[in-house]
């Protein structure tokens, strides 16, 4: 398996995961010049852009340390792009979360960085 089919797999695992508390998914791998955003959903009017990280194990330590400052404002600009094409209007809640995947172990980061 390549790099992207875990990464694919590893964000399904993320996708059923959202679903099971009720998150509806509306986008996977939104893609644009400015960047990717893994998963976008909406939590009772709220719409969540997430990025999913995974690691087999902690050796190179936690997969949620891997989103960096730089990531972060890869992931709002591509969020703006978001917004923008699918006329969502000013004032709707949004956050930033993060699915961190260590081994077979989930957890879920509200609001892991600020944005709008």
């Amino acid at each position: 398996m390549n790099n992207r089919q875990k990464g694919s797999c590893y964000e399904q695992i993320a996708a059923s995961f959202f679903e099971r508390k009720g998150y509806v998914i509306l986008e996977k791998n939104y893609r644009r010049q400015t960047g990717e955003i893994d998963l976008i959903a909406e939590d009772h009017g709220v719409l969540v852009f997430t990025e999913v990280k995974y690691r087999a194990g902690k050796s190179k330590g936690y997969p949620y340390e891997a989103v960096n400052a730089s990531k972060m404002r890869r992931i709002y600009r591509t969020a703006e792009w978001y917004i923008k094409e699918h006329h969502i209007p000013a004032g709707r809640p949004c956050r930033f979360d993060v699915v961190s995947i260590l081994g077979d172990e989930v957890t879920h980061i509200k609001n892991a960085f600020g944005g709008f």
